[in-house]
C-alpha cells in the first residue's frame, strides 16, 4: 500500500475512534427526560433529569425527609403549562416553573417557582408561585430511575419506593 493511502486509513480510524468516544464522554449519568400531557386543555410539560437508585436508599437518606429537593438532577426540573390550570385547588398561571419538592412519608410539597434556567440546587423561596401539599407515601414495587407521569387528573412522581401525586384541573 501506498504511504498515502495508510495515512488516510489511520487518521479515518482516529477519527471514528474519537466519535465514539466523545458520544460516550458525553451521555450523562442521570439523562434528560420529558414527561408531556393534556389535562382540562392545558399541554402539561416536565422536563428533568433522571437519577438512578442503583442500590442506594434515597428517601431519607439521599434525600432528606422534610427539606427542599431539587425533584431531579443536574439543571432545574421545568414544569409548564400551556393555560392557567389548578394545582391541588390552587390557581397557578400558564407559564414556565422550576419545580422542586420537600418530601415527607405520607404527605409532601409541591413548589412551583417562577426563578427558571438555574442548575437544580440554587432554590429562592421568594420566588414561589405555589406551593401545594400532596399525598405521598410508599409503593410496594421499586421505581430505579426518577419518572414523572402526567397523567388525565394531575401529576405523578415515582422514584425508590417513593410515591407523590397532586391533582391538575
Amino acid at each position: 500500500m501506498k504511504s498515502s493511502t495508510m495515512k488516510m486509513l489511520s487518521f479515518s480510524a482516529f477519527l471514528m475512534l474519537s466519535v465514539v468516544f466523545m458520544s460516550n464522554a458525553q451521555k450523562r449519568a442521570s439523562p434528560a427526560k420529558t414527561a408531556k400531557g393534556t389535562i382540562n386543555g392545558a399541554e402539561i410539560t416536565v422536563n428533568y433529569s433522571s437519577p438512578s437508585v442503583k442500590g442506594r436508599t434515597i428517601f431519607g437518606d439521599l434525600v432528606p425527609l422534610g427539606k427542599v429537593w431539587r425533584a431531579g438532577a443536574n439543571e432545574a426540573t421545568i414544569f409548564e403549562t400551556s393555560k392557567d390550570i389548578t394545582v391541588e385547588g390552587e390557581k397557578l398561571p400558564a407559564g414556565k416553573y422550576s419545580f422542586f419538592i420537600i418530601p415527607g412519608e405520607s404527605s409532601s410539597t409541591f413548589i412551583f417557582n417562577k426563578q427558571t434556567g438555574q442548575w437544580g440546587t440554587k432554590y429562592d423561596e421568594s420566588k414561589d408561585a405555589l406551593r401545594v401539599t400532596v399525598n405521598s407515601g410508599q409503593t410496594s414495587t421499586l421505581t430505579e430511575s426518577l419518572t414523572y407521569t402526567v397523567m388525565d387528573d394531575g401529576l405523578e412522581v415515582k422514584w425508590e419506593y417513593g410515591r407523590a401525586k397532586a391533582s391538575i384541573k
